[in-house]
């Protein structure tokens, strides 16, 4: 008789169960070949190692937790960042300058200065920088940061402005080179390792906030001829550099582009995407057969139109898109603000969002959204260091991704957001478990493999 017990951790719409560990299954001897409502986890055959999960600590989040007592500050923080109390995220992305989820426009060179003598980031040390830090010292170890720029200061553009799309002028594309590593030292200074950076957020989109437009060929050119020489000069090749940084439908054009040339792409370790345009699934894989070497990363995605408090559709939208991405070599994943107050910012243009962590800054109080416990499932118990494993299942209404974490533990979650439930039976090494899975639910179950 088999000893193997499977934990299963459920969220469920029509239930209090939130990230709640239920009955235990065990396994079983598959004596009579069962054939019908299986998944099956084939964890002898491997892909893709998993970097980490995480979410965006912007101005606009950090502004938002220093409004609150320390209690909930703190709550924050342990929730998305504690390992056991929390959700266990190891990633964060932040801004280099302004972004829409800023107060304000604003850059550490105000005027214009190609000598860059002025740099100066005193304006992120005071919320920003230390929110960064405390996220980082609940995480541990496996703390990973990196940056993106939404735009150069406005007198290296060819609009004269933050906002509004332009372009890099020509004659500072050396200077913005430089500034990349003036902002890698600077933070390293204050004690945050930067792990990697994005070439420049939204790359195509001229937005009404902090924007700058690349072609795939200017982006490709400015790696190549300055910020990856940069780079290499200021003995900070080891930080992971990734183009494009927007919509998926088309990641791969991008990607011919900048990895075809061996010369830029020496200097590029991967590939960043959003979710706005759609699922766009097979177009990672496209990138990764293509280019296996090259890493693959969700930089950032949200439900947009402001605050939605207790949408269901917000937390089964992000559980759908990172089954998606990991089926299709997506190594890691990052949300955008960890959080937002009642309105959905501050946003300097308007542009609200919703966000996992909704806080009223007037009562000073948390509410937890679908998203954020259904972002659990996956990077609660898919650790830094697991590879994806093989899986297959018996129906398209319920979605699937398996891994094995560096101790061994089999991760399968299950995602069912249909209006019925189902049944399904899991199948690993010859032995079955049979369960359910609630309509418009989501399940983790975690085992260990023989």
């Amino acid at each position: 008789m088999s000893q193997r017990k499977i934990r299963l951790i459920q969220t469920e719409q029509k239930s209090q169960d939130r990230l709640t560990e239920k009955t235990s299954l065990s396994f079983h001897a598959d004596e009579h070949g069962v054939e019908n409502q299986l998944i099956n986890v084939y964890d002898d055959l491997t892909y893709q190692e998993i970097i980490g999960f995480g979410g965006a600590i912007t101005e606009a989040s950090a502004v938002t937790a220093a409004k609150l007592g320390e209690t909930n500050r703190d709550n924050i923080i342990k929730a998305y960042f504690d390992a056991e109390e929390g959700i266990g995220y190891t990633l964060v992305r932040t801004h280099i300058n302004s972004c829409d989820f800023s107060v304000g426009n604003y850059s550490y060179v105000e005027d214009e200065d190609p000598s860059l003598a002025n740099f100066d980031i005193s304006r992120d040390k005071q919320t920003l920088i230390p929110y960064i830090k405390q996220a980082a010292s609940a995480a541990g170890d496996d703390f990973l940061l990196y940056a993106s720029p939404w735009s150069p200061p406005k007198w290296m553009k060819t609009n004269g402005e933050m906002n509004n799309g332009g372009k890099l002028k020509p004659e500072y594309r050396d200077a913005w080179a430089r500034y990349y590593v003036k902002f890698i030292e600077a933070y390293e200074a204050e004690g945050l390792p930067i792990w990697g950076l994005t070439v420049q957020n939204e790359a195509k989109a001229v937005q009404i906030w902090d924007s700058c437009i690349y072609t795939a060929e200017e982006e490709r050119d400015f790696v190549r001829d300055h910020l990856g020489p940069a780079l290499e000069a200021a003995d900070l090749a080891r930080v992971r550099l990734m183009v494009w940084d927007h919509n998926k439908e088309r990641i791969y054009d991008r990607a011919k582009v900048a990895f075809n040339d061996i010369e830029a792409s020496k200097y590029i370790w991967g590939i960043g995407f959003h979710w706005y345009s759609g699922d766009h699934f097979e177009a990672l894989s496209a990138v990764h057969d293509r280019f296996p070497d090259k890493g693959l990363v969700f930089t950032e995605g949200c439900h947009e139109g402001g605050v939605q408090l207790g949408s269901w559709k917000s937390g089964e939208r992000y559980a759908h898109d990172i089954i998606g991405n990991l089926n299709n070599w997506m190594s890691a994943w990052t949300d955008w603000n960890i959080v937002l107050d009642e309105q959905g910012g501050p946003n300097h243009v308007g542009n609200y969002c919703d966000a996992p962590i909704i806080a009223d800054t007037q009562s000073d109080s948390l509410t937890f959204q679908s998203s954020y416990y259904y972002i659990g499932h996956f990077s609660k118990y898919i650790r830094p260091g697991a590879v994806r494993i093989a899986s297959s299942k018996y129906t398209d209404k319920l979605e699937t991704i398996a891994f094995k974490n560096t101790d061994g533990t089999a991760v399968l979650v299950v995602l069912n957001r249909t209006d019925e439930e189902l049944p399904y039976t899991v199948r690993n090494r010859d032995e079955i478990s049979e369960s359910v899975i609630p309509a418009h639910s989501i399940q983790t179950l975690l085992f260990p493999c023989p």
